[in-house]
This record gives C-alpha cells, structure tokens and sequence, in this order.
C-alpha cells in the first residue's frame, strides 16, 4: 500500500495548501448541488444534465441525447429515463435536429432556465465577487490550473 505524501519542501507544502483549498472547494460544490437539487427537486444526475446543457447553450451548442449519456457516462436506456423524467417534469424538450431529421436536440425550456438561474444566479454572483478580486493574470492562471486539474481527473 502506498504511504501518505508528506510534503519536504516549502514548494511541497504550497502544493499541500492548494490541494486542501480544491478539496474545500469541491466540498462546497458539492454542498451547492446537494442545495439544489433538493430545491429542484431532482436526483443528481439530473442537476448534472441540466448544468451540461445550460453551459452547451452558452457555448451555442446543440446537445443530442448520445452527448447527454456520454456527459454523465450513462447507458442509453438511462439517458432515456432521465430525458423523459425531465421532459415530464418540463425542464426540457426533444426538437428535431436542424442537419438532420432524424436526429433529435435536447433544450432546455424557458421555465426550467429560469429556475435554474433563479437557484444559481445568487451563488455566480458570489463567485464572481470572489473572481473580481483578482487581477486578469491572477484569473488566467487560476483557469489554466483548473482546466488542467480537470483534465488530470478525468483522463
């Protein structure tokens, strides 16, 4: 078995730190979530469908139902359940593909990016108050390090 990293240096206990600092940010996503999905009322893999397609639609990009079960690595009979649980519910809809009919679009409905905004907004606020404390190169290296800690987990 593997023995616990004890860090030598100063550059090690840095590491150290921000390690901790990620683990007490994903505790608190994780607390958020848990809050909204409780509000939404909704399971988990739910909340992450909804978050998926709220950030393709800012990206101007269409999601499929594959996109969907690949995103929260489901099987297509569960993306099929959970489509249908949140179209009966009317987060989503089901349109036809603009390219090609017969592929189908997942998107969110107006009332569904409503609450989702109205759940989340207050906490992006706070976020960005938090992001506005630092400087444009401050922010740069904070996003690259995220982006590649997100890469490093799931790779």
């Amino acid at each position: 078995m593997a023995q616990p990293w004890q860090p030598r240096t100063d550059h090690d206990r840095a590491v150290l730190d921000v390690l901790y600092a990620v683990r007490a940010f994903s505790d608190a996503l994780d607390r958020m979530n848990g809050d909204m999905k409780d509000d939404m009322a909704m399971n988990a893999s739910d909340l992450q469908a909804l978050r998926m397609l709220i950030m393709r639609e800012q990206q101007g990009e269409s999601v499929s139902p594959h996109d969907v079960a690949a995103h929260l690595r489901i099987s297509t009979a569960s993306t099929t359940k959970l489509l249908d649980r949140l179209t009966a519910a009317g987060h989503v809809e089901r349109r036809p593909h603009p390219h090609d009919r017969r592929a189908r679009v997942i998107v969110l409905t107006p009332q569904s990016r409503r609450t989702f905004f109205e759940h989340f907004g207050e906490r992006m606020q706070a976020m960005r108050a938090v992001a506005d404390g630092y400087t444009d190169d401050e922010l740069e290296v904070v996003a690259r390090f995220l982006a590649q800690l997100g890469d490093a987990l799931t790779t």
